[in-house]
């Protein structure tokens, strides 16, 4: 009532007495996870108590709200930069020729200016490290922190004690003139270095959500509702409610799932589906939140809002699949469960076997070896491997129309070796046509198929629909109909017109005691022709036949030869008719046909091919394709078909095409080769890098690795491995 009154918190207003509401609407509760732990969910941000590693949002917004652990990170590199800066000029200033320090810059003195300087640094700078490291040690659930922790903690306070109290050092630690080393420049270079790493890992795995939160962007923020008295006007887009009617004007946005109850235009759901083509609709049809009307304007009902759209249930979906863990994953778990002990294990040796043979000062060098090792061993790289390919390899192929539900599903598909397909609705359109009307009596065809319509009328099976459409494009009118009966599996029966008619299949005809005669004939050359033949009887006698057929999609012949081209085995699984089944795969050149399956066979089929060793895909799009679909090592669903088998496969091709497959097999290659360059980076690094930090080339090449270098090498070694990952982003499927 008085929107002057603006307070920070909930409360009272003071002018009226109400209570305050919010100015927008209260976001949803997001949880948080970690990218390399998903079994970790906390209601806010924080570290993983496992890795140590920042918690994010399970799932992104559209406004993306910048990261917090980003700003904080950030300001801390800043600011420590500030004071690292002058450490390294003052550590390295002895070795530069002609440059002359004054009296005071020796000794002690430098020593004291190194530690006012690099205290900030470690102790502000790295303080997120070290509590990390510290909550490692406690929990006994040792990580990258942990060795960071031991690293930079060891190399300060050793030069800090050397600093305030050299008297105390043995001979073994003083060089050649008698000084201690302090590494205060390496403690906060090496802290200034994993900070750095940290921002630049935060920005990069900010990237790898960028197609979720792309997807996120196609919904509009308002709707435009028309209320009943015909009014319209503009509501936030969370407002929108079942059944509202909205207006969509040329070259807006859809709002939510709907239907079309007026207009008809043309839209492009390139971005949800891949088809760069515009779509055709027209009253009737179903329209996708988040797609862009063409030219035309139309009148919808809402049928999906909020987390019902499809849009938002795609968002949902490939944002718990980039959190699931692919198999490949289990080798990288083990390494790590034995990879932290054993490099601490590693630097105690590098150290013992430094202060016994190394050179003076011996426990000098030995103290650095020690740090070398802990920091360059971080096991960052080596955990982030898979998740940040997992989750970058599911947003492309959600910008594909093609969702994963979990990464176990994206590892199989590129070890596919055999498709078995269902055919209506997935071979075909899965919406039957009339094809063909013949008259085999007195009544011609207009009559059989206006007869045939009338009791069609009553049935809602799919073939039913075709024929009552097919008159209504002809223009026949069809009269209503009395006393209708449904034989299951055999056809229907009625009174049209004071008549007898009957529709259905020879078994009905059987029933009645009608003869076919040569209609068994004509009938069976209709199924060789792919059409599905169905008898018309009137006053107990065969007056003719109709037939529909389900045409084969554009895009089918296509994917079935790049999947032969691929070597896989293709087979076509169906319970239609044997002669039907088999037209439509001489058509698309498929070899294997089994014909005729019950449901509950098809589960069978798909066992007996698993059982040759065959690791199977089936792809459909039915309720009685759902055993099949969860029996097969990848379910492959369409989405234009129900939601039963959506949920019981493991792959939903958006547009039910079934190009999408050869796409996701391509995508899983590439995620799987991008996953095992990662842990070969990885696994190379480290193997490589550790024993060099520990000293092996200092025999015989002059050769220790700084801890700064370490420490950069390890910050280089994480964005490396997530830059690896964003290239998926631009792999052509």
């Amino acid at each position: 009532m008085h929107p002057d009154v603006v307070a920070e918190a909930p409360g009272d207003c003071p002018s009226c007495g109400m209570a305050l509401e919010p100015m927008a609407p209260v976001r949803a509760h997001t949880k948080y996870t970690c990218p390399m732990h998903p079994e970790v969910v906390r209601d806010g941000p924080g570290d993983c108590p496992i890795c140590g590693m920042a918690l994010e949002p399970m799932a992104p917004e559209a406004e993306a709200e910048e990261s917090q652990e980003l700003v904080d990170m950030t300001r801390r590199f800043w600011i420590g930069a500030i004071f690292a800066v002058p450490i390294v000029v003052l550590a390295m200033a002895p070795h530069f020729p002609g440059l002359v320090l004054p009296d005071w810059a020796h000794g002690k003195v430098i020593a004291w200016i190194e530690a006012a300087l690099a205290s900030p640094v470690v102790l502000w700078g790295g303080a997120p490290f070290f509590r990390r490291a510290w909550r490692s040690l406690v929990t006994l659930k040792l990580n990258m922190f942990t060795l960071i922790g031991i690293g930079v903690g060891v190399a300060y306070a050793y030069s800090l004690v050397a600093a305030l109290a050299p008297q105390i050092f043995p001979p073994a630690f003083r060089d050649a003139h008698g000084a201690v080393a302090v590494y205060f420049e390496a403690a906060a270079v090496i802290v200034e270095l994993v900070l750095l790493g940290q921002v630049l890992e935060l920005k990069a795995r900010g990237r790898t959500t960028g197609a979720i939160r792309a997807l996120l962007d196609l919904a509009p923020r308002t709707a435009r509702r028309i209320r009943a008295d015909g009014e319209e006007d503009d509501i936030p887009l969370e407002h929108v409610a079942l059944n509202d009617r909205l207006r969509v004007r040329p070259g807006e946005t859809v709002p939510v799932d709907g239907v079309i109850l007026e207009g008809i235009t043309a839209i492009d759901e390139s971005a949800m589906t891949g088809e760069p083509v515009p779509v055709e609709k027209s009253p009737g049809e179903q329209v996708i939140g988040g797609t862009i009307n063409g030219a035309g304007a139309f009148v919808m009902r809402a049928t999906g809002v909020g987390a019902d759209m499809l849009l938002n249930r795609i968002v949902s979906l490939v944002a718990e699949a980039s959190r699931s863990r692919a198999p490949v994953q289990a080798l990288a778990d083990r390494v790590a469960a034995w990879f932290v002990p054993a490099v601490v294990a590693v630097a105690v040796l590098a150290f013992l076997a430094w202060a016994q043979w190394g050179p003076p000062p011996a426990l000098a060098f030995a103290l650095v070896s020690a740090v070398a090792v802990l920091i360059i061993a971080c096991p960052c790289a080596l955990g982030l491997a898979t998740p940040m390919s997992i989750m970058v390899g599911m947003g492309r192929g959600a910008t594909e129309g093609i969702l994963i539900r979990n990464a176990e599903a994206l590892e199989r598909m590129e070890k596919i070796d055999t498709l078995v397909v269902d055919k209506t609705g997935t071979l075909t359109e899965g919406r039957p046509s009339l094809a063909t009307v013949i008259s085999m009596g007195e009544i011609d065809a207009s009559g059989v198929l206006r007869l045939a319509a009338a009791i069609e009328k009553s049935s809602e099976h799919p073939l039913a629909a075709a024929i009552v459409r097919g008159a209504a494009e002809r223009g026949i009118a069809t009269p209503n109909a009395s006393g209708v009966r449904v034989r299951v599996g055999r056809g229907i029966e009625g009174i049209v017109e004071r008549r007898d008619v009957a529709v259905g299949n020879a078994a009905m005809l059987r029933e009645l005691g009608i003869a076919a005669g040569d209609g068994t004939s004509r009938a069976e050359a209709l199924r060789r022709e792919g059409e599905t033949a169905i008898f018309v009887a009137v006053d107990g006698r065969l007056a003719g036949l109709v037939s529909v057929v389900d045409r084969i999609k554009g895009s089918t012949k296509e994917a079935v030869r790049q999947l032969a081209e691929e070597g896989v085995r293709i087979v076509m699984l169906t319970g239609d008719a044997m002669a039907t089944a088999e037209t439509v795969a001489r058509e698309l050149g498929i070899a294997e046909v089994e014909a005729e399956v019950l449901p509950d066979r098809k589960g069978e089929t798909i066992r007996r091919l698993q059982g040759e060793g065959r690791i199977v895909a089936m792809a459909g799009d039915g309720i009685n394709d759902a055993p099949a679909l969860a029996q097969a090592d990848v379910g492959i669903a369409m989405g234009t078909g129900t939601d039963i088998a959506i949920e019981s496969a493991q792959v939903t091709l958006v547009r039910g095409d079934l190009r999408g497959i050869a796409r996701a097999r391509r995508l899983s290659r590439a995620v799987m080769r991008n996953i095992r360059l990662n842990l070969f980076f990885a696994f190379a690094y480290n193997v490589l890098g550790v024993p060099i930090a520990a000293g092996v080339l200092y025999p015989f090449f002059g050769i220790l690795l700084s801890p700064i270098f370490a420490s950069a090498a390890m910050s280089l070694s994480s964005v490396s491995v997530i830059g690896n990952a964003l290239r998926l982003r631009r792999v052509r499927l």
